[in-house]
């Protein structure tokens, strides 16, 4: 009887010691994912090297072995102010605090230590792929006209995979995402100037490493560099002029907002962002748009950037 690629169930909950997994259940741990990617036997295999007097391949040996999922979740927050949406456990394991103000707004921040981890499931009709010890990294994407997704790359402790039965997921508190539109993103600014965006990316820039050592095995994240990217229409210079602003290395804030409404609005706010040497001017329906690289400098300390939940 074949397997069936498409029934998938993924599932997700924050450890809450590293590396013992919490085992994530079908209710308020299903994950609605899409482009779920798996890699379950990762690392990398010892040639034993023999010499020996025929001719043949050596036997090998697996080693430093570890497993990587990548997978995309809706920009979307949970309908309730105050209240973590479904995927907050999934930015905590990406190197993230979570600060719930309750009856108010949910903010996400990068932090530099005591990075919380996460034990992943993903079952495919009949086999269990589970990660433990799961760190990760993530793309904050809104694009014109698309649905704004959080993409994630995660990598885990390596167990080998199961046989498994589809558990019944429960994605009632999942709420339906909005298209970025004019309408339903109504601020991105650059430098506090209204700017048409094309495109938008906030890359977290995780440095996930997995570290097997005698007496411990563990994934970390070592270091971060934190990247805007964004494609808009090109003003005129006296509004905004990308080249001065690299060259004289001038800070500028960045600031976006996806969605109306109390419980569904996402703003993410990156207070002091240094311009890159912009990219090469391009065309797209007879309009010049710039491609521009920002990076969010820390301030005071893990305030590169926000994203607030309201």
């Amino acid at each position: 009887m074949p397997m069936y690629f498409r029934k998938k169930v993924l599932l997700a909950k924050i450890e809450t010691t590293y590396g013992t997994d919490p085992t994530p259940t079908g209710g308020a741990n299903a994950i609605l994912a899409s482009e779920i990617s798996i890699q379950p036997m990762q690392g990398a295999d010892a040639d034993r090297g023999h010499d020996t007097p025929y001719l043949g391949a050596n036997a090998t040996i697996p080693y430093d072995l570890h497993a990587v999922i990548s997978f995309k979740v809706e920009l979307e927050p949970s309908g309730t102010a105050g209240t973590a949406p479904s995927w907050g456990p999934l930015m905590r394991a990406c190197g993230c605090a979570e600060t719930v103000g309750a009856g108010t707004d949910v903010v996400y921040n990068p932090i530099s230590d005591s990075f919380e981890s996460v034990t992943l499931y993903l079952h495919i009709d009949g086999h269990l792929f589970s990660l433990t010890g799961a760190r990760g990294n993530c793309d904050i994407t809104v694009n014109a006209s698309g649905i704004p997704v959080l993409e994630f790359t995660f990598t885990g402790l390596w167990t080998k995979p199961a046989a498994g039965t589809l558990p019944t997921p429960d994605y009632s508190a999942w709420q339906k995402p909005r298209i970025a539109s004019n309408t339903a993103t109504p601020t991105f600014t650059i430098n506090s100037e209204d700017m048409v965006m094309r495109s938008f990316k906030l890359a977290l820039g995780n440095q996930v490493e997995g570290r097997f050592l005698v007496g411990a095995e563990e994934i970390v994240i070592v270091d971060r560099s934190d990247m805007v990217e964004c494609q808009v229409e090109a003003v005129a210079l006296s509004t905004l002029d990308p080249w001065a602003l690299a060259r004289d290395q001038t800070a500028v804030a960045v600031a976006l907002t996806h969605g109306t409404g109390a419980g569904r609005i996402a703003a993410l706010s990156a207070p002091t962002c240094q311009m890159q040497r912009p990219g090469n001017p391009t065309e797209a329906q007879g309009i010049m748009e710039w491609p521009l690289n920002l990076v969010p400098l820390p301030g005071s300390g893990n305030d590169q950037w926000t994203l607030t939940l309201t």
